[in-house]
């Protein structure tokens, strides 16, 4: 996956020492290995180089597909297009330490519309026995098998996109998991205990009251922190950015959360980000325990940036995004392989640390394709290349025009 630009089976096949392109194919799409082994050693090396102060980051990635048969391909929103677009995305849990991260797991989301069509999702090699999931189901479901297999991280961090769902919160909280979860300007809060109860019959009239109530009135995180003065915001240096080290201002408080079931309210940390020309800001909530200090939380939420850094390590130096294949078992075949690619890395970068703190995955595989065997050395092997890309070309187009013939035919 380092020895070409485009990490797709027909370009592997034609730079990779040693390769054929069927060989890699049925690795990909039709080998039975099972990517759960790959897993496991993937947390296994994670534990070894990240550790138990690392955090474990959840997001989703999108990837533009053309037609209907890739599997779980829909019209979706595509966060790399910035708009919705045909297109397969996947959920992925990332570790981070010291500015490095590195993917551990990946799952492939199909959307419910796929189930109403067996027939389809056969097809497409998703499993008989796999039913629809959210996305929000799908990252807790993996944040409990991470858990369960032995990967060790201090605490999880979400986007909006996971944050806006209560009941994934309250289920980590009630386990026992540390988060901190980015939310919508509208999230309601409470400033202090809502006390929820029935409140009492005031009438021998109509229905006695039933319903749980606040006994407090609730605000929005952005009412909150828009009415709060100049000196309660700190100013914190939160990272280094490559022009300079980060700065934001931040802002904390003790909320109460309330879903209006539940018997009590929840009591939680609110970090308010704000940009220092103040254009911006950003709301998240985390169960930390109440002592968390403005810096810790702060050091908690910065931890998001580094998910980004992974997708974009994972497609521009391992090919992420350029795979050609359709099938469920393909796709998470190739994830899994560009997890230990990426895995490889994020380890060379860690132990050179203290001697190269800039090497970055780029620079990694720039000396990798130095020093691996090339499968084009002379112009024979560039003639021979060229040749077998041309009967790829020819077989494909052969099949192309006898499928062409076939419904011309039955149309007839």
């Amino acid at each position: 996956m380092f020895q070409c630009q485009r990490r797709n089976i027909e370009k592997m096949a034609e730079t990779v020492s040693g390769s054929r392109y069927q060989r890699l194919h049925h690795m990909l799409s039709e080998s039975t290995w099972d990517r759960r082994n790959v897993r496991r050693q993937l947390i296994a090396d994670a534990n070894v180089h990240f550790g138990y102060a690392s955090a474990l980051l959840i997001d989703e990635s999108a990837f533009a597909k053309k037609g209907d048969l890739s599997a779980g391909v829909a019209r979706q929103w595509n966060g790399r297009l910035g708009k919705t677009d045909n297109s397969q995305v996947g959920v992925f849990a990332a570790v981070v330490r010291d500015r490095v991260a590195a993917l551990v797991e990946g799952e492939l989301y199909v959307p419910e519309e796929w189930f109403a069509d067996p027939q389809r999702c056969r097809e497409a090699g998703i499993p008989e026995d796999m039913e629809f999931r959210t996305k929000g189901e799908i990252a807790l479901d993996m944040i409990h098998r991470l858990r369960r297999e032995g990967l060790r991280f201090a605490y999880t961090v979400f986007d909006a996109g996971y944050g806006h769902l209560p009941w994934l919160l309250r289920a980590l909280d009630g386990e026992g998991e540390t988060f901190l979860a980015e939310v919508h300007s509208d999230q309601t809060i409470y400033l202090s205990d809502p006390a929820p109860a029935v409140p009492e019959r005031q009438s021998a009239r109509g229905k006695a009251p039933s319903r749980l109530q606040a006994q407090t009135p609730p605000l929005t995180v952005a009412a909150w922190a828009t009415a709060q003065p100049a000196s309660r915001w700190c100013r914190l240096s939160v990272r280094e950015g490559e022009k300079g080290e980060v700065v934001a201002d931040y802002l904390k408080q003790r909320v109460w959360l309330w879903d209006g079931v539940e018997q009590r309210a929840r009591c939680w940390h609110l970090l308010v980000r704000r940009e220092v020309d103040g254009a911006k800001l950003k709301f998240c909530l985390s169960n930390a325990k109440p002592e968390a200090s403005l810096r810790r939380l702060a050091d908690m939420q910065v931890a998001r940036h580094f998910v980004e850094r992974a997708f974009e390590d994972a497609k521009g130096a391992c090919g992420m995004a350029d795979y050609q294949v359709r099938g469920w078992q393909a796709w998470h075949h190739h994830m899994a392989l560009v997890m230990v690619a990426l895995m490889f890395l994020a380890k060379e970068r860690l132990t050179h640390r203290e001697t190269a703190d800039l090497l970055s995955c780029n620079d990694l595989v720039d000396i990798m394709r130095h020093k691996l065997p090339r499968k084009i050395e002379t112009d024979a092997d560039l003639v021979a290349s060229i040749e077998n890309r041309h009967r790829q070309r020819q077989l494909a187009k052969d099949f192309a025009y006898r499928k062409q013939a076939a419904i011309l035919s039955a149309s007839d």
